[in-house]
Order: C-alpha cells, then structure tokens, then sequence
C-alpha cells in the first residue's frame, strides 16, 4: 500500500522560503512519477512541480526560478524547496505519485491521472 505524508507547511511573509517534505512508502516500481499539488481556496488543484525516474524536474510557469523539486529515494522523501513565496503560492500543497507516463502532463492536467496522494500541508503566504 503506498503511503504518502506532507509536513513542512506554514505561515510566512511574502519574499520568504518554506521547505516542504513528503515522506513516501509502497511505491515498489523501478519507474515513477512524483509531483508536488496545490489548491488555494476557491481554486481548482494545479500542477506545481514533478520529477520522473530519469532525474526530469519540471515545474509550471510560475515557481520556475523559485521552486526546486528534489526525491531523496534513500530516505523515502520528496522535497520542495520554495523561495521567493508570494501571496499567490498559498494553499494546501499535496504530493502524490504514479507510473512514469503520467509525468509529461501531470502539470497540465492537475494530477487527474494520480491515484496515491497524501493529505496535504497548508502554506500561507502573507503579503
């Protein structure tokens, strides 16, 4: 069964950095697709960032330049390093993983194609 837990989340000033963690279990495949969720109120989930099993970060048009993505497969856990946060970044930030395929649209399509997601981390961004 696999299992995903966000930590890291809170409450910040606008300019300043968070870090937040996933801490994943049951994923058993060689190739997978791991990305970082958000939803702010009022608004549909979208994309932020995903790294594949061959290493690919991408990230959505907005955190690029702010946003890093990082799996630490050793120790189980996915990473977004946020800098740089903005009022507009706030939201409960979800990470989730899948099969590697999913990885080429999973920033478009809002995670539509992840089956395991954990609960989430709230972040707010104050201005």
């Amino acid at each position: 069964q696999v299992h995903l837990v966000e930590s890291g989340g809170g409450s910040v000033q606008a300019g300043g950095s968070l870090r937040l963690s996933c801490d994943y279990s049951g994923w058993i495949y060689s190739g997978y697709c791991m990305a970082w969720f958000r939803q702010g109120p009022g608004n549909e989930r979208e994309g932020v960032a995903s790294i594949d099993s061959d290493g690919r970060a991408r990230y959505v048009d907005s955190v690029k330049g702010r946003f890093t993505i990082t799996l630490d497969r050793a120790k189980g856990t996915l990473l977004l390093q946020m800098n740089i946060l903005k009022p507009e970044d706030s939201g409960m930030y979800f990470c989730a993983v899948d099969d590697y395929p999913v990885c080429d649209r999973a920033l478009r399509t809002g995670g539509v194609d992840f089956v395991h997601w954990g609960r989430g981390t709230r972040v707010t961004v104050s201005s």
